[in-house]
């Protein structure tokens, strides 16, 4: 049996901490390592805006950003979850295919919290997922409801951060 056929796992990584992404992307750089295919799909995030885009793709992951350039602050528009839907119909494919490996739906925990995307639809996408597509979601303010659903659960805690004295968010450290 080969290491790909052991793969197949549900992850989340939330919480109101830094790290969500980075954990993910660690793990995409750790199954590239082994020659699995990943692919990203990012909920709320521009393309070409973090510089963890660029690296990646680089290293052989293929990356699809859905985001609008700017942030969601309060009601979404109906642009923004036009843009979700369609991110999420792209992970449907792309997680009940098993043509990829490791399958990481950045952000798409937000994507519900902000009521871009139906719970229903989350669960029902990883219901749904080939048995050997490893797949993690990631993003703050995730439902307990999908905790049932996963094998790990990683919640980042925020005990100290420097936009607390004013520092505001800084290239290359975090995006």
């Amino acid at each position: 049996m080969s290491w790909k056929d052991k793969l197949g796992l549900v992850h989340i990584y939330t919480g109101n901490g830094k790290g969500k992404t980075t954990a993910a992307f660690g793990l995409a750089v750790r199954m590239l390592g082994r020659g699995g295919r990943v692919i990203i799909l990012q909920f709320m995030k521009a393309p070409k805006a973090y510089g963890e885009q660029v690296k990646i793709a680089e290293c052989g992951a293929v990356i699809e950003s859905f985001g609008l350039p700017r942030f969601v602050h309060g009601k979404p528009t109906e642009e923004d979850i036009k843009a979700a839907k369609k991110a999420l119909e792209r992970a449907r494919e792309i997680v009940s295919s098993g043509e990829c490996d490791l399958v990481i739906l950045d952000e798409v925990c937000v994507a519900l919290h902000f009521g871009m995307l139906e719970l229903e639809e989350v669960k029902e996408l990883i219901e749904r997922k080939a048995s050997n597509t490893e797949l993690v979601l990631t993003g703050r303010y995730c439902p307990e409801e999908l905790f049932e659903l996963a094998d790990y659960v990683t919640e980042m805690r925020e005990v100290k951060h420097p936009y607390q004295r004013g520092i505001i968010a800084r290239k290359g450290v975090e995006y």
